[in-house]
């Protein structure tokens, strides 16, 4: 028979219950900020409810009303220099931050509310209504509500998207050397949620000081906890990934602040993540003002039970149990929180007869629409950039995978907020292709080797980034593995900046390697341009050669907005130039590069295809232009370049290695004939992969991609319709 021993988690689970001790040592200041801050959330909310019940909030009102309990515990006991993230619905949590953040003295339930109040309730609600005088310029609404000052790092729309978010914050906060913690709030949907399972892991490895919280209302939409989790105990997650963990009464608002200074005095002491799961109960349907009985999931009953055991009402009934406060003052706080309600939503609308409109100068201008999509630029403003064909001082031959090392060890030297992260970056003599040689070496502690996984640590690079403390560069090690990480880059990394109102700056490199020709089949091989080149809010460089690498890396490290950088396994080991000892020049994001002169026709290509492309001109005998566009992204194509050339030979070519439906040269050819119609002799030509993706049999692998021989065949069949004159 064989031996079993049971096994001991190494973190501790516990549930935590308040009692008559610790109501009764708690101070009325504290009981009494809670109580406001209650207050205010819950007639915020009924407001919210019953100007969308009146079509005046255009898209989702998903109500926290019977939660607040969650909100106002674990953050009456932060620091002004914590932080905060939420999910979708995030309206108690982001009025309770603002609030505790901009409050210094509460005074007691009833007497006159803090003159700070007004302001914060009117521009959150003129957020969620979508109009100017919101947080977010109205851009955001009632999921993704920022305000930097208070430390609220965002709502987020994307159930579990913010988790790796707030890790990169976490991170930060651990190396600027603070105490400071972050609050990552999530419900028991997103607790299923693989991001945010891997963001476990990570924060746990990395010993972050971030305090994962869920709220459980035991419904993600229609569907309970039960049905589709083996343990309905959420915090049960936390001691696998070596996290302690508390579960707690939700409508206990003292237990939640309890539980949350334990958790606190554990990140503060620098022993890593927390997991604190309150049991609370939405009073409403996932969005709107019904009840979810009346979508038939939940029973009349059961909502009744939960709406006795009212957050609000057991913070008051324990206060004024204590002679800390009165029934009185109680119902003259309810009052006040309704008078200040009416007030705002007076100022932010118009009566019409019996019907209210939005008041129409609160609008944002509808030429905001494209605003803060990506930065300026003007972080570049008076860089000095240089190129191969007029650089005059000593060059040296290098492979390109070297000058990517040296650009980087030369930025790291000067600039220690970069940080480089990655799977097997620190190890292997460089990484998986020799790119990070010599960095673990130089800067130990600046390079992460991450867990394998995509998701959590791009997102927490992305964190890192809005933080805006420290520059990462995150590498991914094959370009297919950037759909592993989608959300985080789709969704979050890309859109931040717009999504937030336009001014937050996301200084993100995100780089990696096209794998084509390896026989790595169809999980390794892929050319992502073209999916890049349609999510607004991404840079992309691609460079073909060193000098360029050196440059645009450069560039990339310094621009304020996500830089992808796309590499070829082809040129890691191809020669080129760089300068002997200058490291420092910059190429311009959006300049392209006239790789050879000519006349007939225009060939635009981007990476180890420029080389190739020259090749075939030159041995076809070919009178034609081919331009490297190094920047890929809708805001970096040079048209300057690129239309004075087309101007002057009058035919395009586009050339690319990679398959047909994932094409970059699909939205390229589009806007060149639309730009340029009356300049083309003929129709804009294409060289590309086949349909099928790239498979591991060498033969198929060819037939796959594009190569020389693809771009010969095009020319001649181009050159047959070009005057010789």
């Amino acid at each position: 028979m064989p031996t079993n021993k049971s096994l001991k988690l190494l973190a501790p689970w516990k549930q935590l219950k308040s009692n008559t001790k610790d109501w009764d040592s708690a101070s009325a200041e504290k009981l009494g900020a809670m109580l406001i801050c209650g207050h205010l959330i819950r007639e915020f909310e009924k407001t919210t409810l019953n100007l969308a019940s009146k079509g005046l909030v255009h898209g989702p009102a998903h109500s926290s009303i019977g939660q607040e309990g969650g909100a106002i515990g674990s953050i009456s006991s932060l620091k002004m220099g914590d932080m905060v993230s939420g999910s979708h619905r995030g309206h108690h949590q982001f009025i309770a931050k603002s609030l505790y953040h901009s409050v210094s003295e509460w005074g007691a339930p009833g007497s006159s509310l803090p003159d700070a109040v007004y302001d914060i309730l009117k521009n959150t609600l003129a957020e969620i209504m979508g109009l100017a005088p919101g947080y977010c310029n109205g851009r955001g609404g009632s999921m993704h509500l920022r305000w930097d000052e208070v430390g609220m790092l965002g709502t987020n729309a994307i159930v579990g998207g913010g988790t790796p978010l707030a890790a990169g914050t976490a991170w930060s906060c651990k190396r600027a050397g603070t105490d400071n913690v972050v609050i990552n709030y999530f419900g028991d949907g997103a607790a299923n949620i693989g991001s945010v399972l891997e963001t476990f892991n990570l924060a746990a490895a990395w010993k972050l000081p971030l305090c994962f919280f869920v709220e459980n209302n035991q419904f993600a939409v229609s569907t309970s906890v039960a049905e589709v989790t083996g343990d309905s105990r959420l915090s049960a997650r936390g001691p696998g990934f070596n996290i302690p963990s508390w579960q707690v009464d939700g409508m206990d608002p003292l237990a939640v602040a309890l539980a949350m200074e334990e958790a606190l005095k554990h990140m503060r002491a620098g022993k890593g993540p927390t997991l604190v799961e309150a049991i609370v109960y939405r009073e409403f349907h996932h969005s709107g003002g019904l009840p979810g009985s009346a979508f038939r999931y939940r029973s009349k009953e059961e909502e009744a039970e939960w709406k006795e055991r009212d957050p609000l009402e057991c913070l008051a009934r324990e206060m004024v149990s204590r002679e800390v406060t009165t029934t009185e003052k109680i119902e003259s706080l309810k009052s006040a929180a309704q008078e200040i309600m009416v007030r705002i939503a007076d100022d932010l609308t118009v009566k019409n007869g019996a019907n209210l409109s939005i008041k129409p100068e609160l609008w944002p201008k509808k030429e905001f629409c494209n605003f803060g999509i990506r930065g300026n630029l003007s972080e570049l403003e008076g860089t000095r950039c240089e190129e191969l064909a007029a650089y005059s001082k000593p060059l040296k031959e290098v492979k390109f995978a070297e000058a990517a090392s040296q650009v980087m060890l030369r930025r790291m030297e000067k600039d220690e907020s970069i940080i480089v992260m990655g799977e097997d970056v620190h190890r292997l003599g460089g990484g998986t292709n020799g790119v990070t040689k010599g960095i673990p070496e130089r800067f130990p502690d600046r390079i992460l080797g991450t867990p394998i996984s995509e998701n959590a640590f791009v997102g927490l690079g992305g964190g890192m980034a809005m933080d805006g403390r420290f520059k990462p560069v995150v590498e991914l090690m094959y370009a297919d593995f950037f759909w592993v990480a989608a959300d985080q880059i789709f969704n979050q990394v890309a859109k931040a900046r717009h999504m937030y109102g336009g001014n937050l700056e996301v200084p993100i490199v995100i780089r990696t390697k096209i794998a084509m020709g390896t026989g790595y089949g169809s999980q390794h091989s892929i050319d992502p341009a073209g999916a890049f080149a349609m999510s607004p809010g991404l840079r992309i460089v691609a460079p073909s050669n060193p000098f360029d690498y050196v440059g645009l890396m450069n560039s990339a490290l310094a621009c304020k907005d996500p830089v992808i950088v796309l590499e070829h396994v082809d040129l890691y080991n191809s020669l080129g130039n760089i300068p002997v000892e200058d490291l420092d020049y910059f190429i311009p994001l959006g300049k392209a590069a006239v790789a050879k002169p000519g006349e007939k026709v225009t060939i635009l290509s981007y990476l180890s295809m420029v080389k190739h492309s020259i090749d075939a001109v030159e041995a076809l005998g070919l009178d034609a232009e081919v331009i490297d566009l190094r920047s890929l992204d809708r805001a970096g194509l040079d048209w300057d370049t690129i239309g004075e050339s087309i101007r002057k030979t009058n035919n395009v070519l586009i050339v690319e290695q990679g398959t047909l439906g994932n094409s970059y040269g699909t939205m390229l050819g589009d806007e060149i004939q639309r730009r340029y119609f009356d300049w083309l002799d003929q129709p804009v030509q294409r060289v590309h992969g086949a349909e099928g993706w790239p498979s591991v049999s060498k033969v198929l692998e060819s037939a796959a991609n594009a190569d020389i021989d693809d771009i010969k065949a095009k020319l001649s069949e181009m050159m047959k319709t070009i005057s010789p004159l």
